[in-house]
């Protein structure tokens, strides 16, 4: 496919020039007073300059900026995503509440977008091609924001065009479980349109999954059962509640992998290596588009077929079938079929990343790095632009701290606003490609806020084992929103929590997948991580995400009215954010606790030997190996905590702090394998990895005995079984290795 290329090149060598100067150096601008080159300086974390700090975040603040953010459209590229970079780059250079430099970095990628021309259409066709109805993906105008010029038709970034045309199948979820569900139910998918709804397959997969099994075209649309806790009426949605509306439709970008399709490893510059979009793994093979639920339901609800399974009924005014084509007297006629029209292209732009940067006092050269997405497919008022309003108020206190001269940090800070990430964590991840080996050397630590409130009952936590004792250190300081009178923690330990071996109850700390700008940190380059956001009380709502997502209902007016109207959450992630970040960039000590580390190695350990030991037996693979190489982890663990603890109880050495510091700072490096998941790009680390296996254990592990079950004994399956068992023994070895005494060789 031809590629459009609409902006010059000359300008991204120039920003990527500057960037290259600011992180290898710090450059220093005149008058700037100059970091201490000392490592006896003993800078600590400080109290009272924490309590300003939470005492000088202001929600009117936050919801100013967010007016401004959510203002207009700010599609990744678009001339508002532009100017958002100039104001971006305004605020972090201001004279009163700047940072130390602010600077751009461009890359030059490809992207996606439906056509102006000729919009994406679904029809439903009679046998001589007679259009019997139309449908056009497009939002009703609500609240006068969603018909602007500049709202982008619902599509599916990276849906190949194509009007592929045939009889019509409900597939669930598009899992490769569920297609397969179809065909034993002697459903022929040869030819077929499969309609699908949003949820556990990511995007991608769903039409990936299809194309397997020759289904020609894939229809998402969001399910009001996944999402309004079964409301669809009008009256039941926005404006009169969170609700989404019978029109709305999920946008979102349908490649698998993240980071700039064609310049996979590679930070996207003009000069790079291009793929040719044939060659391109990852993206959907066949047409796709989203719909709404009002669509959906005028498809569905006339299908015809085999009654589908309890667990596939969603909450339209309906049973669902299954197909394939339409019931008898029904809307359409049975032999109907459903033509799906894609026009989507594709498209090189320039997207730029913006970097504001505060010098570290004593420790320059080691980084922590707190960022958060600009674009949005329409307002993005919750995402992502909750997340960039926290952000703005978190840099503007530290600035005029700054600016003040009364506090400086210990280590450096780079806030970040990344460019591109929806259509696939593209900014994030050409920065890291770009400075892979000085952000591994040199960064302790990276805070994600990309939707800073989903709702407003309590906080959700997520992030590698080490950063738990940070967030729950920060969470214990900081008050809660509302009347309770309860801290943060105390509150979040009232919606979820668990039983843990060495603290007892405690609240419950998510995982990270790759679904924001955390993915290529933590996958690719090993960084100790967090995604910190405040969400819903999920005993009132089974909503997978908030129901206005990706939508062009997510607006300034639907955080005001049913998100949080008065901003105290958005304060309180703010404080939380602003906590954790002076914690990380002023203690003395950082406050990563790497023997949290062992909780979860005992659970993967200890699901191993239930659900694959006797397995693995049969083959001749002993679980010994593993067994020893998480006690090694688990003493070393132990080992250097106590060394810290001994540390902080005289007047230690600050070369000696900085060499466990770095112990604490590399340990998630050693679990990174370039080799262990040669399919999955840039996924190294092997305990994060994404799981296949239904055993909650090592990834590579676990999906390695899911694709071995049944076949033969001596199989390659079974030695790639034993390989991935060799990774995880080595990678936990090496795990040890950084963490015992540096002399110990």
């Amino acid at each position: 496919m031809q590629w459009v290329k609409v902006v010059g090149l000359g300008l991204g060598a120039t920003a990527l020039l500057g960037l290259g100067i600011i992180l290898g150096h710090f450059a220093i601008p005149k008058g700037a007073e100059q970091p201490s080159s000392s490592t006896s300086a003993p800078q600590d974390l400080d109290l009272e300059t924490l309590k300003t700090v939470m005492g000088q975040l202001d929600a009117g603040r936050i919801q100013e900026n967010l007016r401004e953010l959510s203002r207009q459209p700010h599609l990744a590229s678009s001339p508002r995503d532009e100017a958002l970079v100039q104001l971006l780059l305004q605020r972090w250079g201001d004279r009163e509440s700047g940072l130390d430099l602010a600077r751009t970095v461009e890359y030059e990628v490809l992207l996606s977008f439906p056509s102006p021309e000729k919009p994406n259409l679904v029809d439903v066709v009679d046998p001589n091609g007679t259009v019997q109805h139309s449908y056009l993906p497009k939002e009703e105008n609500v609240t006068g924001e969603q018909a602007g010029p500049d709202v982008v038709q619902p599509y599916a970034a990276y849906a190949p065009p194509g009007t592929p045309k045939g009889l019509l199948v409900y597939a669930n979820h598009g899992t490769e479980d569920d297609f397969k569900y179809l065909r034993d139910q002697g459903i022929d998918l040869q030819g077929t349109i499969a309609l699908t709804r949003y949820g556990v397959a990511g995007r991608g997969a769903k039409a990936v999954n299809a194309a397997r099994h020759g289904v020609a075209g894939v229809l998402v649309y969001t399910d009001p059962g996944d999402i309004n806790d079964g409301r669809s009426l009008p009256n039941e949605t926005f404006p009169y509640s969170w609700g989404l509306p019978p029109s709305g439709v999920e946008r979102g970008s349908y490649q698998e992998y993240f980071g700039d399709p064609v310049t996979p490893y590679l930070p996207a510059h003009p000069s790079s290596f291009r793929l040719n979009w044939d060659n391109v793994s990852g993206v959907p093979p066949i047409p796709a588009q989203p719909i709404s639920f009002q669509h959906a339901q005028d498809l569905l609800c006339n299908l015809g077929g085999l009654l589908a399974p309890t667990s596939w009924q969603g909450a339209l005014d309906c049973e669902y079938y299954l197909g394939p084509g339409f019931k008898k007297d029904g809307k359409f006629t049975t032999n109907s079929q459903v033509q799906v029209s894609v026009y989507n292209h594709l498209e090189l732009r320039n997207s730029s990343n913006v970097l504001g940067i505060i010098r570290g006092a004593v420790e320059p050269d080691r980084y922590v790095v707190y960022g958060n997405h600009r674009d949005s497919w329409v307002h993005g008022a919750v995402d992502p632009s909750s997340g960039t309003a926290v952000l703005l108020e978190v840099s503007r206190v530290l600035g005029t701290l700054l600016k003040t001269g009364t506090w400086r940090p210990r280590r450096s800070i780079v806030f970040a606003s990344w460019g591109a990430e929806e259509f696939g964590l593209i900014g994030s991840t050409e920065f890291t490609e770009e400075f892979f080996s000085k952000l591994q050397e040199r960064m302790v630590a990276y805070i994600n806020v990309d939707i800073s409130v989903f709702a407003n009952a309590t906080l959700r936590g997520q992030g590698t084992p080490p950063v738990q004792n940070v967030i729950f250190s920060a969470a214990k300081e900081i008050s809660s929103p509302g009347p309770s009178g309860l801290s943060i923690y105390d509150n979040w330990i009232q919606y979820t929590n668990r039983t843990s071996p060495v603290y007892g109850l405690i609240p419950s700390m998510g995982t990270l997948g790759a679904g924001s700008d955390y993915a290529p940190f933590v996958h690719f380059l090993g960084i100790s991580s967090m995604d910190i956001a405040y969400t819903y009380d999920r005993s009132k709502t089974s909503a997978r995400i908030y129901p206005t997502y990706h939508t062009a209902f997510d607006t300034l007016e639907y955080v005001e009215k049913f998100v949080d109207p008065d901003f105290s959450s958005h304060q309180a992630v703010a404080r939380m954010a602003g906590s954790v970040l002076l914690r990380l960039s002023d203690s003395f000590f950082l406050p990563l606790k790497v023997s949290d580390y062992s909780e979860t190695l005992q659970s993967f350990l200890k699901a191993a030997q239930q659900d694959l030991g006797a397995l693995l037996e049969q083959h001749s693979i002993s679980l010994g190996p593993l067994v020893t190489a998480v006690e090694k982890f688990e003493a070393a663990a132990t080992g250097l905590g106590q060394r810290i603890s001994d540390l902080q109880k005289g007047s230690p050495d600050p070369l000696q702090v900085r060499m466990v510091n770095d112990q604490l700072m590399l340990l998630e490096r050693a679990f990174l394998n370039p080799r262990a998941f040669p399919e999955e790009h840039y996924y190294s680390h092997v305990l994060w990895a994404p799981r296949t296996g239904s055993v909650a254990t090592f990834p590579g592990l676990a999906n390695a005995c899911s694709r071995a079950t049944n076949t033969n004994i001596g199989s390659e399956e079974w030695a790639e079984v034993h390989r991935q068992l060799s990774i995880v023994v080595a990678a936990l070895e090496g795990a040890a290795a950084t963490l015992r005494p540096v002399d110990d060789l």
